[in-house]
């Protein structure tokens, strides 16, 4: 079974969904400001809103992302978050996995630790068994248990919101964690449908990347300044970005 040519999220809904963030809380405040514009402007309907992972890394916010994230979480019921390669990587980190803070450090993680109070410079110096005492020692338990809570994927309607993708040909019911945080190539270059519409970051392009079987949404907000957000409500789609003069 494939998804339906006009996928719809469902009747009475409205749902947003945000590319990966990494540390730009400046730019997720922003977009966040546009969407509650846009959804006022579309009339009144419950309106859902996932964040896609890669909340951390790159950029210079990581903190503050999650801190942003958590009183979302607390003030509205109908926000979800999923988790992506770089929480997985940033959790080990957090939890004092030695091995884990090398990869840490090549996917951004100076950043992170810089965000958590730690100055770069001394981050470099460090070998991997230090950042992983400081790791363990300054990221909040409030953090850390906060992004493991976060889910591997979220289905709405005819829509199936993962980070990275899907592996073809498996059910999505049956999908590996790996696979919907990890996946690339396979997925991308896939050219038949899957049995939901599926909307995914992880993979950076310049803008989003609309397929007939898959939706991207990471546009490297944490190099280019513009982060995406996909809104959906029945069978029509539009899109709202920061750094644009209007949405796509």
């Amino acid at each position: 079974m494939t998804a339906p040519p006009s996928p719809s999220v469902g009747d009475g809904q409205r749902v947003y969904a945000i590319g990966d963030i990494h540390g730009r809380d400046d730019l997720l405040g922003d977009l966040l400001a546009l969407i509650a514009r846009d959804s006022e402007a579309r009339g009144a309907m419950p309106a859902h809103l996932i964040l896609l992972g890669d909340l951390v890394d790159r950029g210079p916010g990581s903190a503050q992302v999650i801190e942003r994230a958590m009183e979302l979480a607390r003030t509205d019921p109908l926000v979800r978050f999923v988790k992506g390669n770089h929480e997985e990587a940033f959790l080990l980190a957090a939890r004092g996995h030695v091995r884990a803070t090398h990869f840490f450090r090549q996917y951004g993680g100076t950043e992170t630790a810089a965000s958590y109070g730690l100055d770069p410079r001394d981050c470099r110096a460090m070998d991997d068994e230090a950042l992983a005492d400081w790791m363990l020692g300054n990221v909040p338990r409030a953090h850390v248990d906060f992004v493991e809570g976060f889910e591997d994927s979220v289905e709405m309607g005819d829509y199936f919101f993962v980070h990275a993708g899907v592996k073809p040909g498996v059910a999505l019911h049956a999908q590996s964690p790996d696979d919907l945080r990890w996946i690339r190539a396979e997925f991308l270059d896939h050219p038949h449908g899957h049995e939901k519409m599926i909307v995914h970051g992880h993979s950076i392009s310049e803008n989003v990347d609309a397929q007939p079987n898959r939706i991207g949404i990471d546009t490297g907000a944490y190099r280019s300044g513009r982060l995406t957000a996909i809104g959906l409500e029945g069978t029509a789609r539009w899109f709202i970005q920061t750094g644009v003069a209007s949405g796509v």
